[in-house]
């Protein structure tokens, strides 16, 4: 596996951003960012199925948090407020009433710091105390590796000072069909899960464990994207379609087990994630606008890229039963995911 650097452009504060690309021996290639540590390309048998953009000014323009990796904290926490050792922390609200991926200026936003080490890629970012109103100084690493089947492994780890929350996750879009494709009519999803996290009409979890049986949320067998994601179905309009936390069956801490899948007939490229974590949110892209031209000044329209966003579950701070989200002062937090393409 090969990896090469090369400067991608520079932040509107002069900041320099780097590239790098890495490519396997079949020809398959992922170029990754340190800005905000972002999949900016996934180009396999000559079709790149991530969304995102050429240049820093339209990174630096978009709200989308293209490929990046999110966090401190990804997903929702409801109010931007969270409890932790009988102290109240309170984070920006930039989601409504609710706190998302981190905050105004996240890790999606942040220049890591990068280094190589033979065939992996590692990505380095220290958040220091009360950035964005979190506890602690926290020192994240992300670790990418392509390997020769076409699997891009990221890696995470983190440590922390003083007890904080935690939860990372790749934001990456795909269409499968290719990244300038515009739609994701004739691509199917299947979901390893039994039950997924309800929401209110804020996307916030309610902190009912709903069975997706009989529901549009049933993905336990392949579904087209498309085929249910408008019905008159309570959850499907509070997102304005799919954009849910689905609860990974065969969760047991350590194990990185298959959680999601989807085909694009058009192209025959089929995707598996793998992960270790307890959820994946899978978003289909509701709320992409187009405002902000993509790569070959493609049009990212409502509902052209889908992401699988592997994690601990949306306001987990709220409710005791799910999951626990809390980083202890010197633990590592550790986790991996894989994004395996091949085609059929």
């Amino acid at each position: 596996m090969d990896i090469k650097k090369h400067l991608f452009g520079q932040t509107k504060t002069g900041e320099a951003v780097f590239a790098f690309d890495l490519t396997n021996e079949a020809g398959t290639k992922a170029t990754i960012l340190t800005y905000g540590a972002a999949l900016q390309s996934f180009v396999f048998d000559k079709c790149d199925v991530v969304l995102g953009y050429d240049n820093m000014a339209s990174y630096e323009a978009q709200d989308k948090y293209m490929g990046a990796v999110a966090g401190r904290f990804a997903n929702r926490i409801g109010g931007g407020t969270f409890a932790l050792n009988d102290e109240t922390y309170i984070l920006c609200c930039n989601d409504g009433e609710n706190h998302l991926h981190g905050g105004t200026v996240g890790f999606d936003k942040k220049i890591w710091a990068a280094d190589i080490e033979e065939d992996v890629l590692c990505l380095r970012y220290t958040s220091p105390n009360g950035e964005e109103g979190y506890p602690g100084t926290l020192c994240t690493e992300i670790r990418y590796r392509l390997d020769n089947e076409n699997q891009l492994h990221i890696e995470y780890q983190a440590v922390c000072d003083k007890d904080t929350i935690l939860n990372l996750t790749n934001h990456s879009y795909f269409n499968l069909n290719g990244h300038q494709n515009g739609s994701l009519e004739g691509q199917e999803v299947r979901i390893f899960a039994d039950f997924y996290t309800e929401n209110d009409a804020k996307s916030l979890p309610t902190g009912v464990i709903a069975s997706v049986a009989n529901t549009p949320m049933d993905f336990r067998d392949f579904h087209p994207i498309l085929e249910r994601i408008d019905q008159d179905f309570t959850q499907l309009q509070y997102g304005n379609g799919y954009d849910h936390n689905w609860i990974c069956n065969a969760y047991d801490g350590v194990t990185v087990r298959k959680c999601a899948e989807a085909f694009a007939e058009q192209s025959g490229i089929h995707l598996t994630v793998y992960s270790d974590r307890p959820g994946v949110q899978f978003y289909t892209g509701n709320f992409l606008d187009g405002v902000v031209k993509g790569k070959q000044k493609a049009n990212y329209e409502k509902r052209s890229g889908f992401c699988f966003e592997t994690q601990g579950f949306p306001n987990a701070t709220a409710y005791g039963h799910f999951p626990s989200a809390v980083l202890k002062q010197g633990e590592w937090f550790r986790s991996c995911t894989i994004f395996a393409l091949e085609k059929r």
